[in-house]
């Protein structure tokens, strides 16, 4: 994966940047590495910062519809403070760890048509400029592979995944966004429920699984949605009956229409209720960008978002 961009803030003769990111998919809290090489232009300068930025194409909805933006979700700096020299070839190695809740983009290898990808920016003289979007990989966490892979075999299908704005309520979401997983109903299911909707919130210690059903309704009874939530451990992998524990928490979702798990703090309510600390907040408010700022170690620079603002990082749509 490669991307070689001139810096147009230096002209014909800046320098020019050639980012390599090592070869495969990574696990969400997973180490991506790779090199980003430099070539000189015509003159000395001095490279002050060498930053990359983690970016996901994200969906915001509104009352009156929707848009999708670039939102950058991640920032690194992984060098700068050296002169580069006309015609010098300079390479600068990294490695850095992606956020626990960077959203999987393949399963077994298949694309599930979320848009990551990884992006360079180099400061010279003053001056920024930012180089094309890589395409960035992530595979799914044991844990997250036994789920899907239980959900299969109960005879559930894949209907689509897309990165949402907001948070969820209730949980520990650190990313202004969540990934929204679409399944279609197992046969024994399908009378009952139209879909399935799952979100995977990772931490260092294991996964909260957020279930949404949208439930069909009856002849005088509208449909519903019914919302729950789990916790596992990255270590349960190897000590659970995965199909048996996913369909306990399947039919739990379409028994109960508002009475959640006790391993859950949701209690009982209406998770959609004004004022409801358990709905989807912020995914249907009004769209403003979200700053969540924390460290995590040297060359961390926190969580910012954003929507189309070049200056800031965003993209054009």
């Amino acid at each position: 994966m490669v991307f070689k961009r001139l810096l147009g803030a230096m002209g014909a003769g800046g320098p020019s940047v050639d980012t390599v990111l090592d070869g495969g998919a990574v696990a969400p809290g997973g180490i991506l590495s790779g090199q980003v090489h430099l070539q000189g232009g015509s003159a000395d300068v001095e490279i002050e910062h060498i930053g990359l930025e983690l970016i996901a194409r994200v969906e915001a909805e509104y009352e009156d519809g929707e848009s999708e933006g670039a939102v950058v979700f991640e920032r690194f700096t992984v060098g700068g403070g050296f002169r580069l020299a006309e015609q010098e070839r300079h390479s600068v190695p990294f490695s850095v760890s992606l956020p626990w809740e960077t959203p999987v983009s393949e399963l077994y290898g298949q694309p599930l048509g979320i848009v990551l990808g990884v992006r360079t920016e180099l400061a010279v003289a003053g001056a920024r400029d930012k180089g094309d979007l890589d395409p960035l990989a992530v595979r799914p966490l044991p844990v997250q592979e036994a789920v899907l892979e239980a959900l299969g075999q109960l005879g559930f299908g894949f209907k689509s995944a897309d990165l949402e704005h907001g948070h969820i309520g209730g949980t520990g979401q650190q990313l202004p966004f969540y990934q929204e997983i679409e399944l279609t109903p197992a046969p024994q299911y399908a009378h009952v429920v139209n879909e399935i909707e799952l979100t995977f919130l990772a931490t260092p210690a294991g996964m909260e699984i957020v279930l949404e059903a949208d439930k069909r309704g009856g002849l005088f009874e509208p449909g519903q949605d019914a919302l729950t939530r789990f916790t596992v451990s990255h270590h349960d992998v190897g000590t659970r009956d995965w199909n048996s524990e996913v369909d306990g928490w399947i039919r739990q979702l379409v028994e109960h229409r508002a009475s959640y798990d006790s391993h859950a703090t949701y209690g009982h309510a209406d998770p959609y209720a004004a004022g409801s600390e358990y709905g989807h907040h912020s995914a249907h408010g009004s769209g403003h960008a979200s700053d969540h700022e924390s460290g995590h170690g040297s060359g961390h620079e926190g969580h910012r978002s954003f929507e189309g603002d070049d200056d800031e990082g965003g993209e054009e749509d």
